[in-house]
């Protein structure tokens, strides 16, 4: 599958070696946005539009898990990728906890740095728009129009992403089975390794919230195993 866009909003307060990256991406084939510290970078996110994140972990004004934390509060499915250089066991789980795809331990070779990127933006462009030719679907009390990506319940309306949308239909589809989280990850994700994972975790916690009105709806987590999405 061939990327036509490939828009990144790197951010990176080194002077010397964030030119050195940009160029080294722009030669292979990305759009390059480069912002000195998280301030900047949350403006030029609000600008642009992304496809993808690098986000160095130190900056000064704001670090890179405060910006990821606001970026994914004004677009949940960016994917991004954090640049340390720090090894601490602490950073990494807090990254990957905020739901990152990938996280890179400098120095690092640019050209792998280039395939983990492309590897990403594949899998996350892969998504399907839907499972289903229905535009409505009853879920419990819920009704979800798959077409307007809405989740009604009386007087109110939830709009969902793209990827949950694709999530809700599948595990309606699968409701009231044990689903193993690879056949999730396989079917929603494209992908059951251990970021796709970690995503995964963070788009159940969102639909446990959506979900939340109707007591005959659960989403059950067997662990070691997968989870039940429960309409009694």
């Amino acid at each position: 599958m061939i990327i036509e866009t490939k828009h990144i909003l790197l951010a990176e307060d080194d002077a010397d070696f964030g030119s050195i990256l940009k160029q080294y991406l722009e030669m292979s084939g990305f759009s390059v946005e480069w912002a000195k510290n998280g301030v900047e970078a949350l403006t030029l996110f609000n600008k642009g539009n992304f496809n993808i994140c690098v986000l160095d972990v130190m900056m000064p004004k704001l670090d890179g898990f405060s910006v990821a934390e606001q970026i994914i509060e004004i677009n949940p499915e960016i994917p991004f990728v954090f640049l340390t250089a720090r090894k601490m066991k602490e950073d990494k789980l807090k990254g990957l906890k905020l739901g990152a795809d990938d996280y890179v331990v400098k120095p690092f070779e640019a050209d792998e740095l280039v395939l983990r990127l492309n590897n990403i933006l594949k899998r996350t462009q892969k998504v399907q728009t839907s499972f289903s030719s229905e535009e409505i679907i009853a879920i419990g009390n819920y009704k979800f129009n798959t077409k307007r990506l809405e989740l009604h319940l009386n007087d109110k309306i939830q709009r969902v992403t793209e990827k949950e949308s694709v999530l809700i239909q599948f595990l309606v589809q699968h409701k009231n089975q044990l689903l193993k989280r690879e056949e999730i990850l396989k079917s929603v994700w494209k992908n059951d390794d251990f970021f796709s994972g970690r995503s995964m975790d963070v788009f159940i916690s969102r639909l446990r919230k959506y979900f939340k009105e109707d007591a005959s709806i659960s989403i059950e987590s067997i662990r070691g195993i997968g989870l039940e999405f429960k309409i009694r």
